[in-house]
């Protein structure tokens, strides 16, 4: 799971920032999502090194122009390269009529097929690797965070434990490096776990924008591995982030820490704090970091690889499997 933040401005562009989107990569199955579509995006893609081609899935948290106006754009060229086979969108109630308007008057028709799919509150996808649920945050619209949690996995099976075991290659061994239990042809039960290494904990990844801070970015990003949350304002310029519900830096600092993350990373930054400006946003960093220390500040282009975790177990030795084998056959 590699994250590359293609937009970390709140609202408006700058020179150095573009409106929000970020991508998630899955290398392992050659996929390519999209986390909201800021105007431009479609030009960050270009200038990194994520292929375009890939893109199977783009979930939107709201429909406010900094996170949509690059979305029609993007499909559109999508279309005239032809190397696109399918395109699932998530998000909001109207998402899908905004796309069948700019279509319509744009007179712009797909080569490959789009799926709209209007979410809700829990699980909008799922399959054999991961699932992606959604929760409501607190905006001036309607508005969702994102939580893509990959599935566990057993460890990796240890052949010469199976040998010393004697137990017969071939299917068998699949099913024992999935952790199940098996009967032998001479009734010795054998416990697939215990012939595995640590379990591949499944990595959690959460997105919240555009939000104040709510318990149900707090309930969304529990136990995540990283949450990507934004902090459109400083501390002092709390008053601001409630009249528009938006976050500060606290906000997403007692976000991270309430839910437990492993680390923060911020997004979505006002313009106002530019360099040479009374704050800036190394003061932002600061402030968050003194409530949440593992604290990051995103920048455009800005990747990030989502560590893996691994479960804490007692590796048993072939003696002890031998063992406990003994003693179920009896």
């Amino acid at each position: 799971m590699q994250i590359t933040f293609l937009g970390t401005s709140s609202g408006v562009p700058t020179r150095s920032r573009n409106v929000s989107s970020i991508a998630l990569r899955l290398p392992q199955r050659a996929e390519l999502w999209l986390f909201d579509c800021g105007e431009g995006t479609q030009h960050q893609i270009l200038r990194s090194d994520l292929k375009v081609s890939q893109l199977s899935r783009i979930f939107i948290t709201h429909l406010h122009g900094d996170h949509i106006f690059g979305l029609m754009g993007l499909l559109a060229s999508c279309g005239l390269a032809g190397n696109v086979e399918r395109v699932d969108i998530y998000g909001p109630s109207g998402l899908n009529e905004y796309l069948q308007a700019a279509s319509r008057y744009s007179h712009t028709h797909f080569s490959y097929p789009i799926k709209v799919h209007t979410v809700q509150p829990g699980i909008i996808y799922e399959d054999d690797e991961f699932t992606v649920s959604c929760g409501l945050l607190h905006h001036r619209i309607t508005a969702f965070g994102y939580r893509v949690a990959e599935k566990d996995r057993a460890g990796r099976f240890d052949v010469e434990k199976a040998k010393a075991l004697q137990i017969p290659s071939g299917p068998i061994y699949g099913r024992l490096k999935r952790g199940e239990t098996v009967t032998l042809e001479d009734g010795s039960v054998i416990d697939g776990s215990q012939l595995c290494g640590p379990t591949e904990i499944g990595r959690k990844f959460v997105y919240c924008t555009d939000t104040v801070y709510c318990d149900g970015a707090v309930q969304l990003a529990q136990d995540a591995d990283v949450l990507i949350h934004e902090a459109t304002f400083a501390h002092q310029d709390a008053d601001m982030a409630f009249q528009r519900l938006h976050s500060t830096t606290t906000m997403a600092a007692q976000t991270a820490y309430l839910a437990g993350v492993n680390r923060l990373i911020m997004t979505h930054f006002s313009p106002r704090y530019a360099p040479g400006n009374a704050i800036e946003l190394k003061d932002l960093l600061r402030e968050a970091r003194a409530i949440f220390p593992n604290t990051m500040m995103a920048h455009d282009f800005m990747v990030y690889d989502v560590p893996r975790r691994r479960e804490v177990i007692l590796n048993k030795d072939v003696g002890s499997v031998v063992d406990s084998v003994k003693n179920s056959a009896k």
